[in-house]
């Protein structure tokens, strides 16, 4: 991000960190991942008296099955380039273990969520894909109970490799955890080694989102039995590597790799938080990567192997794209079909953008700003609308002949891959400076396993200056709402999408919302209408929510580490 973030993360302060990992030593440039020709493929990286043991790993995807539009931040600028697409990973996957055998492909979650194909078939239509790409090992994300406990069931079920996941447990019927869902460790046999896999999902999932979707499931924080099964691969399974799979979100990720339950584990393959790791993060007891999102990237981690043990380790983070991957004609030709039904309705334009439309920022998007004045323009007596803080949807800046942005129903679903009712209540200014302290918290919490994985809520119709590096509960600086200071004994009138599960008097997280109404509207139906009474829109974040010790373009939430998004 430039010599300013890297003076704004150094002056904010740093985490400690130490070593602990496999052995020293790199294995720099072993095993290319990025094509210097198209044509060709990846190279064989054997060498006389090693051999090379290869993990490759997705995370993320959300169904984002074809090539997409996707940000990068360089030059302190946003760039758009073309990545990603099943078609393009399968090909890259097929030309990696044609030339390297001893390869193991990995998806670390959020598989079934995230588009109109997807919520069509409830994920059915994944399925068949994710087959395709034949897959060895899977961990379930926090999105992939989004149709509920037995659905996700069945569709990881329906997935031929196996399933992994140590923390995710059937309820007892108290509450309580029972039996594993799916197994909670897996060993790989492979050119003279034992490599063990771990996962762990977020528990913080009936929280984060609608509490139905994870009804009859208890998860339980990764700390609470990590040290135990760490310790049956390593001694029961000898284990010469230990590998957590983990859909946590890098500062969740970077927590544990610093607890003293994570003794034993060597590298932390993480995902949820849509993050780029270019460059292992060393932490006290493992290394954390997470190879961002929607099949951008592959993951590569390399271990070389002499005389029964690993000598060194290489990891990469590998761009999907023209000069790494060459597509897959079968992939490419199941993907249409599975397609086709809805590929009309997909395709329909509802609106046009002046400004590309992305969700990477931590604070305010053009996407959000997009739905945010969607739902005013329905809602325009309302004091403030409310929008998650979501991170999924890929980025569209491909413009028409006319240089607009077209905007199809597709890409709404991938925007918002739920169609849920709006509501609307009444809350205190009181309530409203407490909630915005909790919801900055869950963001910025000095405290990396306090954070969730979502960014910054979005809102409009009231202003907020906060500070984000400042203690809990003394973020916020200033708040206006119509043009006024807040008053903390005057009611105002929210609005926000229900969440399936929340108690009656709960919207967008916050309690004792009084007078609360189901309106007429959906979030699809604000944001057609509102597309359908304007020719064009430009949605440009109207800095609402504004950070004075952070840059507006702040691209992640993970602090004090060696680490920038990019």
């Amino acid at each position: 991000m430039g010599q300013q973030r890297r003076d704004f993360l150094k002056k904010i302060g740093a985490l400690s960190a130490g070593a602990g990992l496999l052995v020293p030593g790199g294995l720099q440039g072993a095993v290319p991942g990025i094509l210097d020709n198209p044509e060709e493929t990846p190279q064989a990286s054997e060498s006389k008296g090693s051999t090379f043991v290869h993990i490759l790993q997705t995370t993320d995807v959300h169904c984002q099955i074809h090539p997409h539009d996707e940000m990068f931040w360089e030059n302190d600028r946003p760039v758009f380039r073309k990545t990603g697409g099943y078609a393009a990973i399968d090909g890259y996957f097929r030309a990696f273990r044609k030339k390297n055998p001893h390869t193991l492909t990995v998806d670390t979650g959020d598989m079934f969520q995230g588009s109109l194909l997807a919520w069509n078939t409830k994920g059915r239509a994944m399925v068949p894909l994710l087959n395709r790409l034949e897959y060895d090992l899977y961990l379930p994300g926090n999105w992939d109970v989004m149709y509920y406990k037995k659905a996700m069931q069945e569709l990881l079920g329906g997935l031929a490799a196996p399933k992994v996941c140590t923390n995710m447990f059937h309820d007892s019927g108290e509450g309580k955890p029972g039996l594993h869902i799916f197994q909670p460790y897996y060993v790989w046999y492979v050119a003279g080694i034992r490599v063990g896999f771990l996962g762990y999902t977020d528990h913080l999932v009936p929280i984060r989102q609608s509490p139905n979707y994870s009804k009859g499931i208890v998860y339980t924080k990764a700390e609470e039995n990590l040290a135990h099964y760490v310790k049956v691969l390593r001694e029961q399974e000898a284990c010469d590597v230990v590998i957590v799979l983990a859909h946590l979100g890098l500062s969740q990720q970077i927590h544990l790799a610093n607890h003293p339950a994570c003794e034993g584990v060597d590298y932390i393959l993480g995902g949820d938080t849509h993050e780029r790791v270019r460059k292992p993060i060393v932490c006290q007891y493992a290394k954390v990567v997470e190879p961002g999102a929607f099949g951008s990237f592959v993951g590569r981690l390399s271990l070389e192997v002499k005389d029964g043990k690993v000598a060194s380790h290489d990891y990469e983070l590998v761009e999907i794209s023209e000069k790494t991957a060459r597509p897959d004609k079968t992939m490419a030709a199941l993907v249409a079909a599975e397609e086709q039904a809805f590929r009309a309705e997909g395709d329909k334009v509802i609106g046009y953008s002046r400004l590309p439309l992305y969700r990477y920022f931590v604070i305010e998007n053009t996407i959000d700003t997009l739905i945010l004045d969607a739902l005013r323009s329905q809602l325009p007596e309302t004091d403030i609308v409310l929008s998650n803080g979501f991170r999924f949807c890929p980025p569209r800046a491909e413009t028409n002949a006319d240089g607009l942005v077209p905007i199809t129903e597709s890409y709404l679903w991938d925007m918002l891959p739920f169609d849920t009712a709006v509501r609307t209540g009444k809350v205190s200014g009181a309530q409203i400076r407490e909630w915005l302290e909790k919801e900055l918290n869950n963001v910025f919490a000095k405290d990396a396993s306090k954070r969730f994985g979502g960014w910054v809520i979005k809102f409009q119709g009231m202003q907020v200056e906060f500070k984000a590096f400042e203690e809990a509960g003394k973020r916020v600086q200033s708040v206006r709402i119509g043009g006024a200071a807040l008053d903390p004994a005057k009611m105002y009138s929210i609005s926000a999408c229900e969440r399936d599960g929340d108690p009656p008097d709960m919207l967008c997280r916050m309690r004792n919302v009084q007078e609360l109404v189901t309106t007429m509207h959906t979030l699809h139906s604000c944001v057609k209408n509102y597309l359908s009474a304007n020719s064009s829109v430009e949605p440009k974040p109207a800095g609402n929510a504004i950070a004075l010790d952070a840059p507006a373009t702040l691209l992640t939430q993970v602090y004090g580490v060696d680490y920038s998004f990019r």
